[in-house]
């Protein structure tokens, strides 16, 4: 394609076709490949996992489907309703369960909160907070700072040390990895399989958690943009609550866009630079599509190469330290 074609109208999506071409390779993968007999879905009220819940009904029927729906202490209360209404909209077997307490059990909320009181001393009971990222799509290193929230609304903004950073990522992460145990324990019990719900910029720059969210027997949407998941939630006529919810990562207890934590683009402005970036597209093309200086969009390449390195050990498998001997596969 001519650099000086191209827009965001690059990423349009024939969203029938693509539906059906999906929903089949869903219904071949569990015949073939799986030998499983449905698909269980755990739906957070955002995007992704609305329009993954509406695929595996489109693949098998809503019969054989199984929504999950995980809230714990952080959790926004419209996520968990934009959820239900979900899974009442397209009729299928929920379950509800508030994984609060096993959290709890496992030191996941202490262990977050013992790191965020070495930044912020005077944190405790009422207070909130966020992570959120800069740096790196300016052309500096990216470093994490931490906004709290008091009671009486004064706000800290400070700048995190690694290691700090590191204990709060690592407490948090518990989030994702029990919700994929109780995904599991259900796929298990039915014989269903697991849909992951990672897009295609979650999967490529590793916004996931290692054997949590990242964890799955298929990812039906990992080569869909975030702005192509959009319009398959339109094409699905999904409530429109959903097809207008903003990304969020609802992990913090303050809220908290994807751009923030993460990506530090909107992300119809990230797909269109990270699909550029595959293409070939010059900086100094794609900055004057997204109006940026060519500086900045530099930057903000050399940030999905280093995201995209960094996602290496994400997707990696075990390692053997010797192949076994006699296998074919």
């Amino acid at each position: 394609m001519s650099e000086r074609g191209f827009s965001s109208q690059a990423l349009s999506l024939d969203c029938a076709a693509e539906a059906e071409a999906i929903a089949a390779g869903m219904r071949a993968a569990l015949v073939s490949d799986l030998h499983r007999r449905g698909i269980v879905v755990a739906v957070s009220g955002g995007i992704d996992s609305s329009v993954c819940l509406a695929l595996a009904t489109r693949a098998v029927g809503s019969a054989r489907v199984l929504a999950l729906i995980l809230p714990e202490r952080d959790s926004s209360p419209d996520s968990a309703w934009r959820a239900q209404m979900l899974t009442a909209h397209l009729n299928v077997q929920t379950v509800v369960q508030d994984i609060a307490g096993t959290l709890e059990a496992v030191g996941c909320y202490r262990w977050r909160d013992e790191a965020v009181c070495r930044a912020v001393p005077s944190y405790g009971p009422g207070w909130r907070m966020k992570i959120v990222i800069s740096g790196g799509t300016d052309g500096r290193v990216n470093v994490f700072r931490i906004i709290a929230s008091a009671p009486d609304g004064s706000v800290i903004d400070k700048r995190l040390r690694l290691q700090d950073y590191l204990q709060i990522v690592a407490a948090t992460n518990f989030k994702q990895r029990v919700r994929k145990t109780l995904e599991y324990f259900h796929a298990d019990r039915l014989n269903y399989a697991v849909a992951g719900t990672p897009n295609r910029l979650e999967y490529d720059q590793g916004f996931f958690v290692k054997n949590g969210d990242g964890a799955a027997d298929f990812k039906p949407i990992a080569h869909l943009y975030k702005t192509q998941v959009y319009a398959m939630a339109r094409y699905f006529d999904l409530p429109e609550q959903i097809c207008r919810a903003e990304p969020t990562t609802d992990t913090y207890s303050l809220e908290q866009g994807q751009d923030e934590f993460f990506f530090a683009l909107p992300y119809r402005q990230m797909d269109l630079a990270l699909w550029g970036r595959d293409r070939g597209i010059t900086p100094e093309a794609m900055a004057a599509e997204l109006g940026f200086s060519v500086e900045r969009m530099r930057a903000i390449y050399a940030d999905i190469d280093a995201k995209r390195r960094n996602a290496r050990y994400l997707h990696a498998p075990a390692l053997l330290m010797r192949p076994l001997s006699g296998r074919q596969d």
